[in-house]
């Protein structure tokens, strides 16, 4: 079993990027690294199947991503064949991995219809074959992200039996069932059922939604450390507030002003020749349905921004929850305001869910 690549500072608890498809592309893992990276990053996932070859937006996430983080390339399959050529195409082209990882968490149904994702934890047998299929491939770690089972945890225990047989260096639990998808309670008991039986660390994942919660799930669980998904695209600077916690030092606390800058932040960063116009506004409400529940109690920002049309609008509509009457000095809340929904499939997205 090899160890994982230290944390930013020594000893503390390890912070993860949780890989989320359609997000944590090349752009948004570099303005991590502009508010804060946390010690490990995980890439979208490449598609594994009999025609899949390496897409080359996520090779440039891996190569060119300027964090000086250690970052993970992870996979989304279940032919042997394929995923045994997708690993030698990564370490035969020498790309920059500290190792791969495996997604069999992935709950949109497209996905696990196909039986990979999330799909796969319905049959612990192929999980097995997977798992050894990968094991024998992969040079260096090899990781496995996954949820504790697809309607119900009747397999959970033989999933952990088959990460501690094929020697997997690091798991990373999301604690929810696949069907649960992100709308139930996080399970945490699992992950510390996870953290007790397994030889190798354990990454707490799922509702990480402030430095408070992510202690009280390292505290509740026992894992080595969090990985942070949503939370992220709504409080990019939540990894340097993690770190400042472990440390004992003051947290920084974003303003208004800071979430108006990191919004046009956002703008910059995903604005690309074939995404203009209202396609691009509709590309930037993904990002504003998480980052408007910490903006108003009333919900009215998240209900302005996702009718507006142009850049002119949303430039408007962020100056006016944002900037205007003093609001640029306001405290942006540690938690997303209770009774406020982000819908992160209202505009068009593709690959997995949030």
């Amino acid at each position: 079993m090899l160890p994982l690549p230290d944390p930013i500072i020594l000893g503390q608890p390890w912070t993860a990027l949780a890989p989320m498809q359609d997000v944590t592309t090349l752009p948004f893992i570099r303005l991590l690294g502009k508010y804060g990276a946390p010690d490990l990053l995980f890439t979208e996932y490449f598609r594994v199947h009999g025609h899949s070859n390496l897409e080359q937006h996520i090779v440039d996430s891996i190569c060119h991503h300027d964090t000086g983080r250690p970052v993970f390339a992870q996979l989304i399959g279940e032919s042997l064949p394929d995923l045994e050529r997708t690993v030698e195409a990564i370490e035969r082209t020498g790309l920059p991995v500290a190792g791969i990882d495996l997604n069999m968490g992935c709950p949109a149904p497209k996905v696990y219809k196909k039986n990979v994702g999330g799909g796969l934890l319905r049959e612990p047998s192929k999980v097995n074959e997977v798992l050894g299929c990968l094991r024998a491939a992969i040079k260096g770690r090899f990781t496995v992200k996954m949820r504790i089972g697809f309607e119900n945890d009747e397999h959970f225990e033989a999933l952990l039996e088959l990460i501690e047989k094929h020697q997997v260096d690091l798991l990373s639990l999301h604690a929810r069932t696949v069907r649960e998808a992100y709308r139930s309670e996080v399970h945490y008991a699992y992950i510390k059922r996870a953290a007790e039986r397994l030889s190798c660390p354990v990454l707490a994942n799922g509702n990480i939604t402030s430095v408070a919660k992510g202690q009280w799930v390292l505290d509740e669980t026992g894992s080595a450390g969090l990985m942070v998904g949503r939370s992220c695209i709504r409080n990019p600077w939540i990894f340097r507030q993690l770190r400042e916690h472990f440390a004992g030092e003051p947290l920084f606390q974003p303003t208004l002003g800071d979430v108006r800058a990191y919004i046009e932040d956002l703008i910059v960063a995903t604005s690309r020749p074939d995404l203009q116009g209202r396609y691009h506004i509709n590309h930037m409400k993904k990002f504003l349905n998480f980052i408007g529940l910490g903006v108003d109690e009333d919900g009215q920002f998240l209900h302005d921004m996702r009718r507006a049309q142009t850049k002119d609008e949303l430039d408007a509509i962020c100056d006016r929850h944002l900037l205007d009457h003093g609001r640029a000095r306001l405290h942006f809340p540690d938690e997303p305001i209770k009774g406020l929904v982000a819908r992160p499939n209202c505009e068009t997205a593709r690959g997995c869910a949030l």
